[in-house]
C-alpha cells in the first residue's frame, strides 16, 4: 500500500493564507471552528496545524484560489512543505 505524503504548514503560509482570505484571526478561528490563539500559535510558529486542521486548511486554500509550490523539506521523511503565493498580490 502507498503511503500518502503529508503536506507541512509554515507560518507564513498561514499567515498569508489569512490575508487572501481577508479575515481576522478570530473571523478565520470562527470559521475554522477553533481558537483565534490556536491561529496566534501558528503563525508566530510556536505550533503547526496538524492532522485534520491541516488538511481543512489545505481545501480551503485550494478553494480559494490560493496556488502552492510544494518543496522538500525533509528528504529522508519524503514530508514536502506547502509554499502559498497569493495570484493578486500587488507590489508595494
Amino acid at each position: 500500500m502507498e503511503r500518502r505524503k503529508r503536506r507541512q504548514w509554515k507560518k507564513e503560509d498561514i499567515r498569508a493564507l489569512r490575508r487572501h482570505l481577508g479575515l481576522t484571526q478570530t473571523k478565520l478561528a470562527e470559521e475554522l471552528g477553533i481558537r483565534q490563539q490556536t491561529i496566534s500559535e501558528w503563525e508566530t510558529g510556536m505550533y503547526r496545524p496538524r492532522g485534520t486542521s491541516a488538511t481543512l486548511l489545505s481545501i480551503v486554500a485550494e478553494r480559494s484560489g490560493f496556488t502552492y509550490q510544494a518543496e522538500e523539506e525533509n528528504m529522508t521523511r519524503g514530508n514536502d512543505a506547502l509554499r502559498f503565493k497569493e495570484l493578486t498580490e500587488s507590489k508595494e
